[in-house]
């Protein structure tokens, strides 16, 4: 058993952590049957920035906030910059919707009708101005589109829609923005998703260019998949451009991260490490996760802290020792060195780091006792900000 701690530079690394919290995260949310309001839910994205702030001033590890428009437009990008700011905050991402829209019903950018492909492309133009008022670098493009039936469409038409599409965006970029295309292997649509996966991600932003990325969303792989290898691939090829941090049991479940499988979460962190994508500023991590049944704000804290346990696990994997033992083909030892950093318990060294820090051992615990939670429920009535219960 591995008797390794976190060294001065393992928490540096870790001081330097930042994971992007999602505005819809802080309101309504829900499933196909039901969104359930929960009592101090925000009534504008000042609310949602303000919640926001809890979550870093318990943690030190969520710095900005990242935006979903419509859900989250306001008429003064500027002051809504202002107020994250006052707040020790800053605007991040932002996401487009073209999925909620009436015209949208069989395709956005990948539509057969000039016309609605262009309102689509409109809207993330519309997207890049809110970006340049905001200071954001990300575009994030998530695309609900595809077919549920064989000879519904045409799959290779629709691809070419879709390059065209995402060239006009691209070409709006400003020198200093990016876009990331999402992919998610299905739902809504079950036969065929127009961006299913990582490699027709890669493909549609490898034709764009260097300022084109692609984010992989934990869960939206198939059941099995080994998504730390995708990581490693991407990585490798330069073109991991984000993480939505979410967790499953099924399908797409948004739940706490590492709430499924922790393990998984490590491995991911683990190649994250070993492919130099930890705190490399063209990586960005952020969560993106629909709180139905529990409270949102708390739920943001274990999330945000079940990714830095993992990370402090992963720096102490033992590189070296885990070489050597790769390279003599010593499969067990091998894995044991990987299992025994697993197996390590963080959490007290974590917490001391902490204190020493000016925060609570416990951010959760401190959370839950300031009484800003009984404080929004008094104080916010109608609220419904978050999208899907919108």
């Amino acid at each position: 058993m591995s008797t390794r701690t976190l060294t001065a530079d393992d928490l540096a690394a870790l001081e330097a952590q930042a994971i992007e919290l999602p505005s819809w995260a802080f309101g309504n949310s829900g499933t196909r049957f039901r969104v359930f309001p929960t009592p101090g839910t925000p009534r504008d994205p000042f609310e949602k920035i303000a919640d926001a702030a809890q979550v870093n001033a318990y943690t030190r590890l969520a710095p900005s906030v990242a935006l979903h428009i419509p859900w989250d437009k306001t008429s003064d990008y500027a002051a809504l910059r202002r107020h994250a700011e006052d707040l020790g905050l800053s605007l991040g991402t932002i996401n487009s919707n073209t999925f909620q829209d009436e015209d949208y019903k069989f395709g956005a950018l990948t539509h057969h009708d000039r016309g609605i492909r262009q309102k689509a492309i409109d809207h993330h133009l519309e997207c890049i101005d809110i970006m340049d008022a905001t200071g954001s670098r990300d575009l994030k493009i998530w695309l609900a589109e595809g077919s549920n039936y064989p000879g519904q469409n045409d799959m290779r038409a629709r691809q070419d829609r879709l390059h065209d599409s995402l060239q006009q965006i691209y070409a709006r970029l400003g020198e200093n923005q990016r876009l990331v295309l999402e992919y998610k292997f299905f739902e809504p649509a079950f036969y065929h998703t127009d961006v299913p996966d990582w490699g027709t991600s890669y493909v549609q932003v490898a034709a764009l260019g260097d300022k084109a990325m692609v984010c992989l969303d934990t869960g939206h792989h198939a059941p099995g998949t080994n998504i730390e290898f995708i990581v490693m691939q991407l990585l490798r090829l330069g073109k991991l451009g984000s993480f939505d941090f979410n967790s499953r049991f099924y399908a797409d479940d948004d739940l706490i991260v590492g709430a499924a499988d922790p393990f998984q979460l490590f491995r991911i962190v683990a190649e994250v490490i070993r492919g130099g994508g930890l705190n490399n500023p063209d990586v960005a991590f952020m969560l993106d996760q629909c709180h139905n049944i529990e409270d949102k704000i708390s739920g943001q804290i274990r999330s945000v802290l079940n990714v830095q346990e993992m990370t402090a696990r992963a720096l102490l994997i033992d590189r070296e020792a885990l070489t050597a033992a790769q390279n003599a083909n010593d499969v067990l030892a091998a894995n044991a060195i990987l299992m025994d950093a697993f197996y390590t318990d963080v959490r007290p060294q974590l917490a001391q780091w902490r204190e020493e820090r000016g925060l609570a051992a416990d951010p959760m615990a401190a959370y839950l006792a300031s009484g800003y939670q009984q404080q929004i429920a008094e104080e916010r009535v109608g609220g419904v900000q978050a999208g899907w219960g919108a």
